[in-house]
């Protein structure tokens, strides 16, 4: 029975520079329990399609042509008070991002019971036990304990399981799931699908699912829907799109997906001649936090590694493993409770002045626009640590910057863009400049490719794997993602609560490894369903 149907879908925007379409012609269907994906990158006009669905276009948006019809009810142009009663009782809606999408002062379970009370609940007594019963059924343990807690004490994946039952409260018989694991560690996001499935059989729900990620796409999906600038470019059963695509843009997002094909070679390096000393040297490291009241957190507990020069050593685990941590340490933005940590000849745990030190150790973030100054323009960014070390006068610095700017793959002419004038990918490639810019021996990349579309994402791991050829640098690279890991490590330290539960050469922990838990990180690698046909058919 189709749920869905959208035909002819056209959204156009208001702005600055004249009006700008989203959406162009855009037509799909989602069928009751089953699941229609919408894959694309960002900009493709996935999120508009989703936002015309449930009326919630910004406020210069609008809906220039088309149908939207949910089960026979045309959703264009209904009135204010009409759609009172489709969102949450007919249409439920899973944002991107938990962080954000929960109001951080208000207890879980009144963000939970929000959509009852919105349709009419006026019973205490029956809204907390409606919200107790969707807390325990998408698998959170304790419901009582859970609904009084605020969001910033639940970890990611349970603020998306939060998420999940309040679009669930009034059972509707469509859910959009924007985004809904993008953010999530691999494992976590494995759990978070599987309850999705779960809750989609026993209940008939439709699901349309918004991703970039094909590799989830072929997982999860009945049916896929290929966006590119507002336009459908393929459509069909997924397991037939994404195992023979008819579409170039198809096959390139295939092509550029890490959990289903090779898009970066590592070069085979040979043995030295004889021992030589590591770039990094980390023994015994240990984190605590101090809590008033309570024992310290231990955030890293006895984590030991080496990293060779020239190569990369990856750090894997999910979120709160202490990944970011033992990468703050190891560039001496903290300093450890215990442990030693020793980057070429300097020992970094007894520097008393760390400034000379950053010029050889540099950390890029996972969140380029939060750590670029808005205000500035990208050479002014690259050009900071130039400034800060008084290296060079402006037009030696100005010399250097383009330099940088070309090394990373942008035209001279962003030196005078601001970071909101880039892509996420091109912002990415700003800091990855700036870091570079003073010639360190050592990058830490922390979640660096994490939050890029797959195409974008492939850009920036094969950019990074020629800067190492070329400029001879060695990374330390901190990802939950164990399909960028094995495209980009050479050896790899896999992390459980602080802890190192296994380490050793990239090829050697993903095809023998030792411990369970890096077993189910490598297990929750999405993309089985189209590894295991090209096994079969290749």
């Amino acid at each position: 029975m189709t749920l869905l149907a959208i035909r002819d879908l056209a959204v156009h925007y208001r702005t600055a520079r004249g009006p700008v379409t989203a959406v162009d012609g855009v037509s799909l269907e989602v069928e009751a329990g089953q699941v229609t994906a919408l894959v694309g990158e960002s900009g493709s006009g996935k999120s508009s399609v989703a936002q015309s669905i449930i009326g919630l276009l910004p406020s210069n948006g609008r809906i220039a042509g088309g149908s939207i019809a949910l089960q026979g009810t045309e959703l264009v142009g209904l009135p204010d008070r009409r759609w009172r009663s489709i969102r949450g009782a007919r249409i439920g809606l899973i944002p991107q991002d938990p962080g954000n999408s929960l109001n951080p002062v208000a207890r879980i379970g009144d963000s939970v019971a929000e959509a009852l009370r919105i349709h009419g609940w006026r019973d205490r007594t029956k809204i907390n036990t409606k919200v107790y019963e969707l807390l325990e059924r998408v698998d959170l343990d304790d419901p009582k304990t859970r609904a009084r807690q605020y969001p910033h004490e639940l970890s990611g994946g349970m603020r998306q399981r939060v998420l999940i039952a309040a679009a669930l409260a009034l059972e509707p018989e469509l859910i959009i799931a924007d985004e809904p694991t993008s953010a999530l560690d691999v494992t976590v996001q494995r759990r978070v699908l599987d309850l999705l499935d779960r809750l989609r059989t026993e209940t008939g729900t439709g699901v349309l699912f918004i991703t970039h990620d094909l590799a989830v796409a072929a997982d999860r999906a009945d049916t896929v829907v290929v966006m590119r600038d507002g336009a459908v470019r393929e459509r069909g059963d997924a397991a037939e799109v994404l195992s023979a695509p008819a579409d170039d843009y198809t096959r390139t997002l295939l092509a550029d997906a890490p959990s289903l094909t090779k898009i970066v070679e590592r070069p085979q390096r040979p043995e030295p001649p004889a021992p030589v000393a590591p770039l990094v040297d980390v023994s015994g490291l240990r984190q605590e936090f101090r809590r008033p009241g309570r024992s310290p957190l231990v955030a890293v507990d006895d984590v030991s590694f080496t990293v060779a020069r020239g190569t990369t050593h990856a750090l894997v685990g999910e979120s709160g493993s202490g990944k970011t941590t033992i990468g703050r340490v190891i560039t001496g933005f903290q300093r450890p409770t215990a442990g030693g940590i020793r980057i070429g000849d300097t020992e970094v745990v007894g520097l008393r002045s760390r400034r000379a030190f950053h010029r050889s150790a540099q950390l890029v973030y996972q969140n380029p626009y939060a750590s670029l100054d808005p205000r500035q323009t990208v050479a002014k960014i690259i050009a900071e640590p130039l400034r800060n070390f008084r290296i060079g006068d402006r037009a030696e610095q100005s010399e250097r910057v383009e330099r940088y700017l070309d090394l990373v793959s942008l035209a001279p002419e962003y030196g005078a863009r601001r970071p909101h004038e880039l892509s996420g990918g091109q912002r990415q490639r700003v800091a990855i400049a700036r870091a570079l810019i003073l010639e360190p021996e050592l990058v830490v990349l922390d979640e660096a490719v994490s939050a890029l579309d797959v195409t974008v994402q492939a850009q920036i791991l094969r950019l990074l794997a020629r800067l190492q050829e070329e400029l001879s640098l060695t990374y330390v690279f901190i990802s939950h993602d164990l399909a960028v890991v094995r495209q980009i490590a050479d050896t790899v330290s896999v992390l459980q609560r602080g802890r190192q539960v296994e380490h050793g050469a990239t090829d050697r922990i993903f095809e023998a490894p030792e411990h369970d838990y890096t077993r189910q990180l490598i297990a929750a690698i999405p993309g089985t369903k189209i590894r295991e046909t090209t096994r079969r058919t290749g």
